[in-house]
């Protein structure tokens, strides 16, 4: 029977054509979106999922509380090690303190690279469950060692056994490798761990490290935790709450709450704000879960549209199975098999368009999906998703069809009624609403884009690179590089700081200064710079002085900027001091001898920190920040100063960032959310174009005997377009007046998570109305105009 039925949809679906390809190209095309979607989502829900123990590890993070304003974030005290460990330490398989991910420089005989790693205490690789490929798991046992990853060992040593081999680290000291192990994926949280190195070698090189042993306040280190078998995460964070604020009453003021934040929520839920977990990219998850869901919606509404517009054409057909003993449930499923004919095609006509589009996907997205040939999990969710999209798409049509009385229908007097076209228009309405919206939402996307992109950055970025200090090599030669570097010709101004143009990597609080107010807490981002700093970014000066070689005191002198003079409360900065407040050792009092114009350094999208810029006496440069030569090409200037830095540092890899570069990657993420819900809606668009082709060329079609008359009569072509575009006009007007509160809701909401936004503005949705409407006219004038301009004659002659 079954075999019976598909044979009859074949039938059909080769005996009309035009709208089997619309049905199956729509399909297709909502299917293949609904497909690629699918995966990036499996990828996003399945960050992580790499370490077997993903339920069990939390990072240790802490909240504390500024002047009413609370953060939270993962910097910790290394003294909070100590607590934990002596009072909680039955809730833990494994406490690990890890470094920040940082850039190493890696040599082995001629070879020098340059890495990300950490260094890490010596369960770190138990609590990753990482996968050793050669060597011990218990790889940093000893001081002297180090771990690589594959990748790395390969691009070091080659065809060499790496296992007891010895690698320079950073030109300060050597290491054995002791153990190889697997990369860890690209969507992971460590997957830029390319090396780890024992804990007890970056307290022997690092004094401020060691110092820190008993420093609360000092709060630079992370820390990440494995729980115990029978140890609850939520009732063990809960108990490690007040450690801090009971250990130690300096930080007290700062109501510090410790808690751990479990690894499951780190990628998709990793926002806080005040305190509480706001979500993260989570809300991206939902976004493309519903484009996905009414791309096919508006898929199967082709597929019933066209298929209930042409029930008069196969309202015969219904009459006489009717009348020769079909049963209505015989009908319904006939009506289903064509309707799984019809999504079987496109399914297998969207996997094809999936895996020419992956890579480009991949691209776009900044993902490494593969197609999933080889799991069964994929092909039965495929399976089940075939059969909910023709039963979706079906079920109306044959619910529709199957109702015909065979007695109406065959005695010629059965009439579909004047509403029976309102459920297509009702369909149609929804289409365009989605497609509205879609279009809406786009344009805001990039809107907020643009409005941050185009917001004074404070600096100029054009021309401007940085290099990476990270080795003692560079430690005193800041003069006599600068003195190279300017006198190659290439570079017209330098400079050196503790953190990256484009990073805040140091907050600092404990000063007072006059007019502080009673009980006030401050947070100041800090960086070390060299005098030439603000020359070098073409920084402005609003007030007072910019550092200068030629007064000694200016060693105790710093810079402010804009936010910073409004937060100390200062009318006059200039000339005013900053003083330590610490009672036992305070250091020397810090001169305000100017304040520069506000620079971006953080997101674009929130308001500039607070910041002080402090002369760099104790040479704490990770970056050398150089203006390049306007008057010569970048790649000539580069490669001027990589010969400069060859001939100093022959060891060490030349790397370089281009700020302008660095900048834009602070909307990449944005932007990637941008381009694909733009592609989405264009997608969306032509889908319910194509379904509204189907139906303007059906209303033509039956319309045919009308429109020759009408002609007949003396109906120019604009009369016969205008009667056949107005009902279709209508029903997209209708769209747009349900499509833009929705919108304004949905987008202002978004919006609101983003303290420098843009302001809705009605132009926007204008834009999507006119977009709208213009679409429309243009796919109906085509089958509009072509009715119209037919012969009447040879739709009149059977008469």
């Amino acid at each position: 029977m079954f075999k019976n039925y598909l044979k009859i949809a074949w039938r059909n679906l080769v005996k009309n054509k035009g709208y089997t390809l619309i049905n199956v190209g729509g399909l297709a095309l909502g299917m293949a979106v609904t497909l690629i979607i699918g995966l990036w989502i499996q990828d996003e829900l399945t960050y992580n999922s790499y370490f077997q123990n993903k339920t069990k590890i939390a990072q240790v993070f802490q909240s504390q509380t500024f002047n009413n304003e609370t953060g939270t974030g993962p910097a910790i005290p290394r003294p909070l090690e100590k607590a934990l460990r002596e009072g909680y330490g039955d809730n833990f398989k494994h406490l690990v303190m890890v470094t920040w991910t940082g850039d190493r420089y890696l040599k082995y005989k001629e070879t020098n690279l340059s890495r990300t790693g950490n260094c890490a205490q010596r369960e770190t690789p138990e609590l990753l469950d990482l996968q050793i490929i050669k060597g011990e798991k218990d790889g940093l046992r000893e001081i002297n060692s180090i771990m690589l990853s594959e990748s790395t060992a390969k691009a070091l040593f080659g065809d060499e056994e790496p296992i007891g081999k010895t690698v320079q680290v950073s030109n300060q000291y050597d290491l054995m490798v002791t153990s190889v192990y697997k990369d860890i994926p690209v969507n992971n949280s460590f997957n830029d761990t390319d090396y780890l190195i024992p804990w007890e070698q970056y307290l022997a090189t690092t004094e401020w490290v060691r110092n820190a042993e008993d420093s609360w306040g000092n709060n630079s280190f992370q820390m990440f935790v494995q729980m115990a078998d029978n140890a609850n995460m939520d009732r063990t964070s809960e108990s490690i709450r007040n450690v801090k604020k009971d250990l130690n009453e300096d930080t007290a003021e700062f109501n510090p709450q410790i808690f751990l934040f479990p690894m499951e929520e780190w990628y998709l839920r990793g926002n806080f704000e005040n305190g509480k977990q706001t979500g993260g990219r989570i809300k991206y998850v939902w976004l493309f879960g519903f484009i996905g869901a009414f791309v096919l919606l508006l898929a199967c509404i082709n597929f019933m549209n066209l298929s209930t517009a042409r029930s008069e054409k196969r309202s015969k057909e219904v009459g006489i199975r009717k009348s020769i003993g079909s049963q209505r449930g015989q009908l319904i499923y006939q009506f289903l098999s064509e309707s799984f004919l019809v999504v079987l095609f496109a399914f297998f006509i969207a996997l094809v368009i999936v895996l020419l589009s992956l890579n480009g996907f991949n691209e776009l997205a900044r993902k490494e999906i593969a197609f999933p040939w080889s799991n069964p999990v994929f092909w039965g969710i495929s399976l089940f998703f075939v059969l909910f999209t023709a039963l979706l798409a079906g079920s109306y049509p044959a619910l529709y069809l199957s109702s015909f009385k065979p007695v109406d229908v065959l005695k010629g007097t059965f009439k579909t009624g004047r509403y029976a076209g309102l459920p297509r228009k009702i369909l149609v309405v929804l289409q365009f609403t989605v497609s509205v919206a879609f279009i809406i939402g786009t344009v805001i996307v990039m809107e907020q884009i643009n409005h941050a992109k185009n917001r004074p950055v404070g600096y100029d970025k054009e021309g401007l690179i940085q290099i990476p200090t990270f080795s003692q090599d560079f430690s005193g030669k800041y003069d006599l590089m600068r003195t190279e570097f300017l006198s190659s010709n290439a570079v017209v101004e330098m400079s050196s700081s503790s953190s990256p143009t484009t990073r805040i990597w140091s907050n600092r609080g404990g000063f007072t200064w006059e007019g502080k107010p009673e009980g006030f807490q401050e947070d100041l981002a800090w960086t070390e710079v060299s005098p030439e700093y603000a020359k070098s970014l073409n920084l402005k000066i609003v007030e007072g002085r910019d550092f200068s070689r030629e007064f000694a005191t200016d060693s105790l002198g710093v810079l402010i900027n804009e936010t910073a003079k409004k937060y100390l409360g200062m009318q006059n900065p200039v000339g005013k001091f900053l003083k330590d407040d610490d009672e036992e050792d305070p250091g020397p009092p810090l001169k305000i001898i100017g304040v520069v114009q506000d620079m971006i350094t953080q997101s674009p999208y929130e308001p500039v920190k607070q910041g002080v810029y402090v002369y760099d006496r104790f040479n704490n440069s990770s970056y050398y920040n150089l203006r390049l030569n306007p008057e010569k090409s970048s790649s000539e200037n580069i490669a001027v100063v990589e010969r400069v830095f060859k001939e100093h540092f022959p060891d060490i890899p030349f790397e370089y960032d281009f700020i302008d570069e660095e900048y834009g990657e602070k909307f990449a993420s944005e932007e990637r959310i941008g381009s694909l819900s733009g592609i989405f809606t264009a997608l969306a668009i032509l889908i319910s174009c194509l379904g509204l082709f189907g139906l303007t060329s059906f209303v033509a079609e039956q319309r045919t005997k009308e429109i020759g008359v009408r002609k007949v009569l003396g109906a120019s072509v604009f009369n016969v377009w205008n009667m056949l575009s107005k009902d279709f006009l209508k029903l997209v007007t209708i769209s747009c007046f349900i499509a833009i509160p929705i919108s304004y809701y949905i987008m202002n909401g978004w919006l609101q998570d983003y303290p420098y936004r843009v302001i809705l503005e009605w132009w926007i949705f204008l834009l999507a109305v006119v977009g709208a409407m213009g679409v429309t006219v243009l796919t109906v004038s085509f089958q509009a105009i072509k009715a119209a301009k037919a012969n009447p004659v040879k739709s009149l002659r059977t008469e």
